[in-house]
């Protein structure tokens, strides 16, 4: 319901904010990565804008952190309706290695109400326009296979019995 939403609301374009509210940068070097000539995203109608009056969408990286917190619900409510707002990165959506920290409110989660997660330490750059691409409609969503989901981690390499070669098919195709 969300993505037709989205496809009616923002047709073929839509311009995003990318606000950062405590972020080690990493999230913000792959968001400023794919603006380059080799993602090239404004092929797809995305395009970074300066002035959150001016956006459709808020892309937020970091933890919100209590100095941050009234100027990240100030941009919020900056942007006209309707908006989406993607928390970008481990501590965007969680608060990542600081989720406990004196200083940290948490994710944007418990500031805002977020429309899609794109989760990483930092996010590839295809992540974020898969993610962005995905709330546009653009692409239909995708999944990995259940037995990579499934993996087990550490492998016992001395229990290998026919129990073991049966559950974990995917070892055989990844060799």
């Amino acid at each position: 319901m969300l993505k037709n939403l989205c496809k009616k609301m923002f047709g073929k374009s839509i311009w995003v904010y990318h606000c950062n509210t405590g972020a080690c940068n990493g999230c913000d070097i792959e968001i400023l990565n794919i603006l380059t000539p080799f993602y090239d995203v404004e092929r797809f109608g995305i395009k970074l804008v300066a002035s959150p009056r001016h956006a459709d969408a808020m892309l937020i990286s970091g933890a919100v952190t209590r100095p941050t917190l009234p100027l990240v619900k100030r941009a919020y409510e900056a942007i006209p309706n309707p908006k989406l707002v993607f928390a970008i990165g481990s501590c965007a959506t969680g608060g990542g290695a600081w989720f406990d920290s004196y200083n940290v409110t948490g994710g944007v989660d418990k500031v805002l109400g977020v429309n899609y997660y794109i989760p990483g330490c930092p996010p590839r750059p295809e992540a974020i326009l898969y993610g962005v691409a995905l709330a546009l409609g653009m692409v239909d969503q995708q999944a990995a296979p259940v037995e990579l989901k499934q993996m087990e981690f550490p492998i016992d390499m001395y229990e290998r019995n026919e129990a073991w070669e049966k559950r974990n098919v995917i070892y055989e195709l990844l060799k």
